[in-house]
């Protein structure tokens, strides 16, 4: 029975997009492009970009502006006066007047685990919201068993309800060796010949000033060569000042970079660059950059807590995020230990085998299913 499956693909249309909204926009692709015995109707606040998706007698696109509370005041409406059969939303947040068929993603629950890394009224809002869509969903998909272990444990989710569909990283991420591209984007981000890169927003819970610090005693003791730079690429998010002006101090200047934003055309060559990637999140609810930094065949060092172990298996160095002394060490090897950095590489290439958008794509899909036909 072909079902009218309806999807929030609001979060998709932002032109800068991190972790949430490249999982909307890759995931929702993957579901058009499988589901084709289903029609499909996408939300959008806003006109999505020319080629973003798209729009066919089997694809109906729904932009309905609104200034404020555009989920809770006017998808809701909207979903009250036209009904799906199932709504699903990529991104947390369902409707205050729920659907009668709804399919929600939680990503994750860090807020709990980390509360001073977020503001007050936002972790309020998340705890509430979060609680709210858990209880209201047919079913609840997450991106790890971290995150289901979460929704168990400190929201009391029956079991049965969650349903795990590991996604993947951006499609079409591939090692760079051109000198010229990888010249040009040098260049541009002034990273010089070598760096260690990590790519995220730049807010607390990425637990960069920990990072700072082992770099910087690295360098006071000499254990790195002149060349090598430190770079945090991202959009600045909360308490960032603390961090820049960390990155900013006399003994750290010209050894790290902050790079800002960095365009999807960019991150293949800015990966393909760097001696390792290096995530050392205090939480993640699944790390998406991970693969493609393994993707880019650039050796990763992570944190070993959350779903970041899921993720990486021992195809990374796994490190407790508040373990100053052996972030610095394990910096140190991959620089001078070519042979770790093959190995890393090598191990990279076959985890992330076990991961697309596809296989996610076609859990999401079957679930969508048993919810709208049931």
């Amino acid at each position: 029975m072909s079902l009218l499956i309806g999807v929030d693909a609001s979060r998709a249309v932002v032109a800068q997009r991190t972790g949430t909204e490249n999982y909307t926009l890759y995931l929702v692709r993957a579901l058009l492009h499988i589901g084709q015995g289903h029609r499909w109707r996408l939300y959008f606040r806003e006109p999505p970009p020319r080629g973003l998706f798209p729009c066919n007698e089997r694809i109906e696109w729904r932009v309905i502006p609104f200034p404020r509370l555009w989920t809770h005041l006017r998808l809701a409406l909207e979903i009250a006066l036209r009904p799906p059969d199932v709504l699903f939303v990529p991104a947390h947040v369902l409707p205050w007047i729920p659907p009668r068929r709804g399919v929600v993603t939680v990503h994750d629950l860090g807020y709990l685990h980390y509360p001073s890394a977020h503001p007050f009224l936002s972790r309020f809002y998340l705890d509430l919201s979060t609680r709210f869509n858990a209880w209201v969903a047919r079913r609840v998909l997450v991106d790890s068993l971290a995150t289901k272990r979460d929704l168990v444990e400190r929201y009391g989710v029956a079991a049965n309800k969650i349903v795990l569909a590991y996604p993947a990283g951006r499609p079409g991420m591939a090692s760079t060796a051109d000198p010229e591209t990888l010249g040009r984007v040098r260049a541009r981000y002034s990273t010089g010949a070598r760096y260690f890169l990590y790519i995220g927003s730049l807010h607390p819970r990425k637990n960069l000033l920990c990072l700072l610090r082992a770099f910087a005693s690295l360098l006071e003791r000499d254990m790195l060569e002149e060349d090598i730079k430190l770079v945090l690429a991202g959009k600045p998010g909360w308490l960032y000042d603390e961090i820049a002006a960390a990155a900013r101090q006399p003994h750290l200047r010209g050894r790290v970079v902050l790079a800002g934003y960095v365009p999807e055309d960019d991150l293949p060559a800015l990966l393909s660059g760097a001696l390792a990637f290096l995530l050392p999140s205090l939480y993640e609810g699944f790390g998406l950059p991970v693969l493609e930094a393994m993707a880019c065949d650039v050796p990763v060092i992570c944190s070993n807590v959350g779903s970041l172990p899921e993720v990486a298996g021992d195809a990374a160095l796994l490190l407790d995020p508040r373990d100053q002394g052996a972030w610095a060490q394990a910096m140190a090897r991959v620089a001078r230990e070519p042979s770790l950095r093959r190995e890393l590489i090598r191990r990279g290439r076959e985890r992330l085998m076990r991961f697309s958008w596809e296989s996610c794509a076609r859990t999401v899909l079957a679930t969508l299913e048993e919810v709208g036909r049931g």
